[in-house]
């Protein structure tokens, strides 16, 4: 059975790429290879190849990362602040409401599509899923 080796030159061999670099790209909305091209086609769409470096970009599995690193985030950041605001003021329920929604939702779709970048960068710079050159294989298990 073969194994793929994810990362840089310590791990597999190949020549390293700059992960906090790419991370950043992506999280920008840029190429993680060239920082020029344009990552996004829509909100969430990842385009299939960068404009201006030609790199293949179709292969990213980002998957629901993202979404739960969203809801960590601003999970940490709302509920911190709700909590601060009981603890030293007396809002009414719809004064909670009036800036813990809106917050919430301003939130969560502002940092989407940066987190979904960062996760983009990360599997580039560390050869994940197809980025390293070769195709993913589906794990069987016959035995199952």
């Amino acid at each position: 059975m073969e194994q793929q080796v994810f990362g840089g030159e310590y791990q597999s061999g190949r020549p390293a790429r700059p992960l906090w670099a790419a991370m950043r790209r992506g999280f920008l909305g840029r190429c993680p290879h060239c920082g020029e091209g344009k990552l996004f086609r829509a909100f969430v769409k990842p385009v299939e190849k960068c404009d201006v470096c030609g790199e293949d970009l179709h292969h990213h599995r980002s998957d629901d990362l993202p979404a739960y690193l969203v809801i960590v985030v601003v999970g940490h950041v709302v509920l911190g602040g709700f909590m601060a605001i009981e603890m030293t003021s007396t809002w009414s329920m719809w004064q909670h409401l009036a800036v813990w929604v809106p917050l919430t939702l301003i939130m969560a779709l502002g940092l989407l599509q940066p987190i979904k970048g960062a996760v983009i960068g990360l599997q580039w710079a560390n050869y994940m899923h197809g980025f390293g050159g070769e195709d993913d294989q589906l794990e069987t298990h016959p035995e199952l």
